[in-house]
């Protein structure tokens, strides 16, 4: 005898109080996740200051040593093989190291919980997603996760350096010494490097900008060049003033461009493609 199973009740669409709700619990998960985060790195003060802020700081790093070996294969006095800066770093207030040592704590809190930052912002977007959609939540996370790490490194290990190179070596007069605050040294560091984070999320932006058909590959390519002209101003405006360092920040930029209008025309093909 054949079973006559009852009717599936669709579940209530959510009001716009509910929505709000929804994303005030994901964003306390995420700021909870980066808190936690902040008190590992707040009691990890020696590594974290020592190896890695004050790391570019230092004639012996290894970008220093890298751009060094670089420049005198291809012949160019690009003035970095020395052994020490001449600048130092100190603290001109009471609560400067402390205010320092939360506000880099909470940064360092900020990249190490990016990844589960992202899955909550996943979890609150995807159900207004497709089903096929929601099976590639693993390696969104991962690519968005990968790209800025990868951005972070790329902010540490050349944007940071090439300021810092430039900034810690240039005098407008030998009457004048270089002696940085503890707070101007440690906010161009983090900006070097959460900035170049963000930017390396572009792919990421332009998938979800293809999908609303804000942007479509004929878009990105027709305005090529003025993408061009403004990655060569956020080039200069993050890096020093000297071509060398604006093309070393400007060419992956470029490629992420490139890549960018790759990914763009593959959803905008397959978006054409569902709709017919």
């Amino acid at each position: 005898m054949k079973k006559i199973g009852l009717p599936q009740q669709e579940e209530p669409e959510m009001s716009f109080l509910d929505h709000l709700e929804e994303l005030r619990w994901h964003l306390i998960r995420a700021v909870l996740a980066v808190v936690i985060a902040a008190t590992v790195a707040f009691f990890l003060k020696g590594f974290i200051f020592d190896i890695l802020l004050f790391g570019p700081s230092k004639g012996d790093f290894w970008s220093y040593n890298m751009l060094c070996k670089l420049s005198e294969m291809v012949g160019i006095d690009g003035g970095f093989c020395f052994e020490e800066l001449p600048f130092t770093i100190q603290s001109r207030t009471m609560g400067g190291q402390f205010s320092a040592h939360v506000w880099t704590s909470i940064t360092a809190g900020f990249i190490i919980a990016f990844p589960f930052v992202i899955y909550e912002f996943w979890k609150f977007v995807a159900p207004a997603m497709h089903e096929n959609e929601r099976k590639h939540a693993k390696g969104f996370i991962f690519v968005t996760s990968f790209l800025f790490f990868l951005g972070v490194l790329f902010g540490y290990y050349v944007v940071t350096p090439l300021s810092i190179n430039f900034l810690g070596k240039y005098q407008v007069s030998e009457l004048v010494l270089n002696e940085f605050d503890l707070s101007s040294y440690i906010s161009l560091v983090r900006a070097s490097v959460i900035a170049t984070g963000l930017i390396f999320e572009l792919p990421i932006l332009i998938y979800f900008l293809t999908k609303v058909g804000v942007v479509t590959p004929q878009f990105l390519k027709t305005y090529r060049k003025y993408a061009l002209v403004i990655v060569l101003i956020v080039s200069a405006v993050i890096t020093p003033p000297d071509i060398v360092s604006q093309i070393i920040v400007a060419v992956p930029v470029l490629i992420l461009y490139e890549v960018s209008i790759i990914i763009s025309n593959i959803i905008y093909k397959r978006e054409i493609k569902e709709k017919s």
